[in-house]
């Protein structure tokens, strides 16, 4: 094994601008003028003219005006959360209460119940959407939906 392949590369750094004997004086290697020639400049995604990377690729991606705060809730969970706190829940349940019990986020508006999974107790629910799926279920447990229109 050589030695040389050990040591590290030993040759010192060439330092620009020391006048004009050294070879890099002067412009020191920037050539005349221009933007690239000053220091703390840099072109960003600049690429000698050829189309940027960023407009190359296509845009992706939407994002709603409109966006609804909706918490939503499977009869599934529901079934979770009744069997969990029986005592808390009186066989109601609505955004207010569910709020109050930390089950769901502060920053939901309104409550939409969907369909899967099975509800075994009698429960009365108030929200502002349910699917169908989920009116039929409910009602067969025995239970009640009231839908709030706004």
């Amino acid at each position: 094994m050589k030695l040389n392949s050990l040591v590290k590369n030993n040759k010192k750094k060439l330092r620009v601008g020391r006048g004009i004997g050294s070879g890099r004086g002067k412009t020191s290697s920037r050539g005349h003028k221009g933007q690239k020639s000053r220091s703390g400049v840099a072109i960003k995604s600049f690429e000698g003219g050829q189309m940027p990377l960023y407009r190359r690729l296509p845009k992706r991606g939407f994002k709603s005006l409109s966006k609804k705060n909706m918490a939503i809730l499977n009869l599934s969970k529901i079934q979770n959360i009744y069997e969990k706190n029986k005592n808390e829940f009186k066989s109601s349940l609505d955004l207010k209460s569910l709020k109050e019990k930390k089950i769901i986020n502060k920053k939901y508006l309104k409550l939409k119940i969907l369909g899967t999974g099975e509800l075994k107790t009698k429960i009365d629910i108030t929200a502002h959407f349910a699917s169908k799926q989920a009116q039929e279920k409910i009602t067969k447990a025995g239970g009640k939906l009231n839908i709030i229109k706004k």
